[in-house]
């Protein structure tokens, strides 16, 4: 079902709109008012960036019937530069009880969430070092899971323990001691849940084995063998039960676990069956699936969903669409499931390649939200990817940029997601060469595998990769509020036109019709202009598929 054409060129009216107007400083401002916890949080500190993240060893025990945990974290760290203070990030209420290293106890001190840990002054440069970080409290409780994060309690339909956690915003030291910044990654971690012996504990990676306890209750542990964003660990808890199967890929076979509550195994067993079509076409734009190792599970939780490495979690009741919506108007929405194929995508961009700050954030959502679309093209064609990616603009604000600011933990504009997406669609078409775009699509994930990139790496790759320089289309979408608008006029057997509501030496091609006659016009904020005979009754139109405004100067007069 298409996009009707008068609510794109409402869209353009807007544009318009906006464009009438000058655009005041105060509608580029961002956020000042920062404080030291902000700093704290957000920026690689003198005492985060001595140390580099070897393997975490995450044990915790979940304690269903005060929502308490309790438990440790023993981190394995290189030193890069000798140090005596260490910061490890635990937010209120919870609290760091004891810290020890080589069976000695450690002094620590805090300052809100950040905790200050006194070492030994024999660190030497290159040495392998470990300590172990107990703790114990309450954590926040999701107010809104996956967007106000924290731990989720709630009961499945038979009354039994449902329990997950959601903190991709608010940080994963919300429920467990780490260094909670993205830059750094462990290479590997091991997580053991302890929960009551009736319940199932998954988590990332592999279920390396479970230990039964006379108490009543039984540790679950996992394993995962490549390098993991602290944000992306998972625990969840459930009366589950576990199914399986195998999918044939790009490096080999991988295994598709599947974790849901007993009472939803037959609508569980349909809907999952558009996993293997998913994968199909995500290798193809993106390359193999980065974690075979560690294989792919989807795993029921008591909330929407969210992008847990190897271990994606799933909460959209079993309905294609968001939540039986399409998001897109666009009638295409409602072939998939939202979350399987959004919250599955973030593998490629959120796990593979991950931010290594949140004001990148673009790079997750933007990306992932663009899979949504190749993932129609893959089974359904062009015209169904661009009629998505194009009915998801009326969603669009233009409030703020899409990239936050660095080092105080402040992400861009949640236009990240949309016109993220819009964003690619349009490259896509700049670049005008499937082939070469999914090629640059998937050497990206080969350039960037299981590392923290900052935004330009990726700008600069695109351009790179492409042959097209790309900087001015990056600042424009990325750093500026303003959508550009292709302004023309047709006056004394000529064409004119340019860029207009741009910043300063915006350059991009365009597509454009005349009077049936395609044409790209290399465009730029000043005047260019082209013969055309039959002037007085010229017809122009924008390619749709570019996320522009058009605006005839003259009104056809």
């Amino acid at each position: 079902m298409p996009v009707s054409f008068k609510s794109f060129f409402l869209f353009l009216g807007f544009t318009l709109i906006i464009q009438a107007f000058p655009l005041s400083a105060q509608m580029f401002d961002l956020r000042t008012d920062f404080s030291r916890q902000d700093t704290l949080h957000g920026a690689v500190t003198p005492e985060r960036i001595w140390w580099d993240l070897i393997d975490y060893h995450l044990d915790v025990t979940v304690h269903i019937e005060d929502q308490r945990l309790s438990g440790s974290n023993t981190v394995f760290y290189r030193v890069l530069e000798p140090h005596h203070i260490m910061q490890i990030d635990l937010q209120e209420p919870m609290n760091i009880t004891r810290v020890t290293q080589n069976g000695s106890e450690l002094p620590f001190s805090r300052e809100g969430l950040a905790w200050f840990i006194e070492l030994p002054d024999d660190h030497t440069e290159g040495e392998i070092r470990s300590l172990r970080v107990e703790y114990s409290g309450k954590p926040v409780v999701a107010a809104n899971p996956p967007w106000n994060g924290g731990l989720t309690w709630q009961s499945d339909g038979n009354g039994n323990p449902f329990v997950a956690n959601a903190n991709q915003g608010i940080g994963p030291s919300v429920w467990w001691p780490n260094k909670d910044h993205p830059y750094d990654e462990p290479d590997s971690m091991r997580i053991s849940l302890t929960v009551p012996d009736s319940l199932v504990a998954v988590s990332n990676g592999r279920h390396t084995g479970t230990d039964q306890h006379e108490n009543g209750t039984a540790t679950w542990h996992w394993k995962v063998v490549n390098p993991i964003n602290a944000y992306g660990v998972n625990l969840s808890v459930g009366d589950y039960v576990h199914f399986g199967e195998e999918y044939e890929g790009e490096d080999g076979t991988l295994t598709l676990d599947y974790y849901v509550l007993r009472e939803n195994e037959e609508k569980a067993r349909a809907q999952f069956e558009q996993v293997k079509p998913m994968m199909e076409a995500f290798e193809y734009w993106f390359g193999p699936y980065p974690f075979y190792e560690d294989g792919f599970k989807l795993i029921e939780v008591p909330y929407l969903g969210m992008e847990h490495q190897s271990a994606v979690t799933y909460g959209n009741d079993y309905e294609n669409g968001y939540r039986g919506r399409d998001l897109s108007g666009s009638g295409w929405g409602l072939l998939f499931d939202f979350i399987i194929i959004h919250e599955t995508g973030h593998e490629w961009f959120a796990n593979n390649i991950t931010y290594a700050d949140v004001a990148d954030m673009w790079v997750h959502e933007g990306f992932t939200n663009y899979s949504e679309s190749l993932y129609l093209d893959y089974h359904h064609g062009e015209q169904a990817a661009g009629e998505y990616v194009r009915g998801l603009r009326l969603t669009i604000q233009n409030d703020r940029p899409l990239m936050g600011i660095r080092g105080v933990r402040f992400r861009g504009s949640s236009d990240m997601y949309n016109k993220g997406g819009n964003l690619l669609h349009t490259i896509r078409q700049i670049v005008n060469d499937d082939e070469l775009w999914r090629q640059t699509l998937r050497g990206l994930n080969a350039k960037f595998r299981h590392e923290t990139v900052y935004s330009e790496e990726i700008e600069e790759y695109i351009s790179g990769k492409t042959g097209v320089d790309l900087q001015t289309v990056f600042d424009q979408y990325l750093r500026d509020i303003r959508i550009p608008t292709f302004e023309y006029a047709f006056r004394d057997g000529q064409l004119m036109y340019r860029w207009g509501n741009a910043i300063n030496g915006f350059t991009m091609p365009v597509d454009v019709t005349i009077d049936g006659i395609n044409l790209r016009l290399e465009t730029t904020d000043s005047w260019s202009t082209m013969p055309w005979e039959n002037w007085e009754d010229a017809q122009l139109e924008v390619d749709p598929d570019y996320y522009v405004g058009s605006f005839d100067l003259l009104g056809g007069q």
